[in-house]
């Protein structure tokens, strides 16, 4: 399978550490059904490790080996494809880079739909097309599955600690069903409606985010040029009106704070390249309900030019050193 199955492996490097885990007892990891896992990336590895520290046994795959070995050293089982996780498990989680994986993963020759089982789950965490979504739905409908969108926000960290916002659409009576697994990894579980609507909400908070990271990148240049301590700016802001997540949580500046990827050369995270992606599909959603969003397409063109300019593989944050490289420093 020429795909790429890394989920969210999109974040740059892999950014994961080893974490203490205390599992349940076998005997209660029987008492729970088989979970299907696909993509262990750097966003899927933690949360399928959440799933096993809640219980359930993990079926996996991956296209990337070198990315099961963790898990499976921690009790999962790994199989070749997508096709044979959905022979073997009736609940499956997909978390994937973008449209096209997705299309193959779920429709694929070695696909889940070949050889899913009717009844069954398919819970997509990717961030993706909401048009594609409905085909995926509409396509696991004629096997008499049933198909979810439920795209995350928070990043590795919340991955890591269990504690996403998942965004959900999909039939409102199979949501207490999809709600059981992402409890296991996320702390907000939040129905959106219909299919397609999950990714409607994250492309949004992502377009969001990408222009939230521009300002405050412009913003602490600017006061670091003014000659503020960076710290301190960023101290001032996170206590006034201009704080945001990108300031208090995320900042992208060097030294300012410690576990993002901005003290670790931009290395994890969320990607540029993925961040250009999303903005593509804000770009296009907007186009075709005929929204203006300036400053959304403004962030688009610059997390382009980044990705052009060889800063891909980089955390989005990393505009910062983009505008820092653009006015020759």
């Amino acid at each position: 399978m020429a795909v790429a199955l890394r989920g969210s492996r999109y974040l740059g490097g892999r950014f994961i550490k080893h974490v203490g885990f205390t599992f349940v007892s076998t005997r209660s990891m029987a008492s729970k059904t088989q979970v299907g896992f696909i993509g262990l990336g750097n966003m899927g590895n933690p949360m399928a490790k959440n799933l096993l520290k809640h219980g359930y046994p993990v079926i996996a795959t991956d296209v990337f080996p070198e990315s099961c070995k963790e898990l499976q050293e921690l009790g999962a089982q790994i199989l070749d494809n997508p096709a044979e996780v959905a022979d073997k498990a009736d609940r499956i989680i997909t978390m994937l880079p973008s449209s096209p994986n997705v299309i193959d993963v779920y429709t694929g020759p070695n696909g889940i739909l070949k050889k899913v089982k009717k009844g069954s789950l398919l819970i997509d965490s990717s961030t993706i097309d909401p048009a594609v979504s409905k085909e995926m739905a509409s396509a696991a409908e004629k096997m008499g599955a049933v198909f979810m969108d439920a795209p995350v926000s928070g990043g590795v960290g919340a991955a890591s600690s269990g504690k996403l916002t998942f965004m959900v659409g999909g039939a409102e009576a199979e949501f207490t069903a999809a709600q059981e697994l992402l409890n296991c990894m996320g702390a907000n579980v939040v129905y959106c409606g219909q299919v397609g609507t999950g990714q409607a909400a994250k492309i949004c908070n992502n377009m969001l985010l990408a222009i939230g990271m521009i300002g405050t990148s412009e913003t602490m240049n600017l006061g670091i040029r003014l000659g503020l301590d960076p710290k301190l700016l960023a101290k001032i802001l996170n206590m006034s009106s201009g704080r945001c997540w990108s300031s208090d949580t995320y900042n992208p500046v060097p030294g300012v704070m410690e576990g993002v990827p901005s003290g670790n050369h931009y290395q994890g995270g969320f990607g540029t390249q993925l961040m250009a992606k999303d903005l593509g599909l804000a770009q296009n959603t907007a186009t075709n309900t005929k929204t203006p969003v300036p400053l959304g397409s403004l962030a688009h063109q610059i997390y382009r030019m980044m990705c052009a300019r060889g800063y891909a593989s980089k955390d989005f944050s990393s505009v910062f050193q983009f505008l820092r490289e653009e006015e020759g420093q």
